[in-house]
């Protein structure tokens, strides 16, 4: 058998601590369910919150990837830089799509401006109203069809290729001048990867 060792009575000198009371035990519980909520709630609440942003930014990019056609729109600023295509201020009826493969990169957009927007845009890609040839259509059958562009409609019409080197992109221009205060511009810019 173990001999038991005798228990050491308090300390004269350290004063007795007060048994806990009810309302100091029941605020003390309290407190402590108040932490455990907020160190595992919060937590859990963000990820659910962060999940669901996750799901739905998934779900935009595929809508976005997924499109087969003019999407309306201001193209990304890094669309707009990568392929040189510079919308001018006012604009509108803005819409535009990208592809990409293995050969090459093209971005499409349309827009409509004022007689110094289109100047302004000509200016960005580095040439001039002057370098637009009347009744010239430089965007193909191919790029057409992708895009359900028809140049059929009261014109006049003009377009340009301005040919860039590598790995500067190439943008195919075509202007509508039917309204000729508000003329409607189309390009189509391919780079080389």
């Amino acid at each position: 058998m173990t001999p038991s060792v005798p228990r050491q009575g308090d300390s004269p000198e350290e004063p007795r601590r007060p048994a806990e009371g009810r309302r100091h035990r029941n605020r003390r519980r309290a407190l402590t369910l108040l932490i455990i909520v907020l160190l595992i709630g919060v937590p859990a609440g963000y990820l659910v919150i962060s999940a669901n942003q996750s799901r739905n930014s998934g779900k935009d990019k595929e809508a976005k990837y997924s499109a087969t056609g003019l999407t309306a729109g201001w193209p990304s600023k890094v669309q707009r830089r990568l392929y040189q295509v510079p919308i001018p201020h006012p604009a509108d009826r803005i819409a535009y799509y990208e592809t990409n493969n293995w050969k090459t990169s093209r971005l499409y957009v349309q827009f409509r401006t004022s007689n110094a927007g289109l100047d302004t845009f000509l200016a960005g890609v580095g040439v001039n109203r002057d370098d637009l040839k009347e009744g010239e259509i430089t965007i193909g059958a191919r790029d057409q069809k992708i895009t359900g562009w028809r140049f059929t409609g009261p014109g006049p019409w003009s377009g340009l290729v301005h040919k860039q080197k590598n790995p500067a992109p190439t943008q195919d221009i075509v202007v509508n001048t039917a309204d000729p205060a508000n003329p409607m511009v189309y390009v189509v810019s391919r780079t080389v990867p």
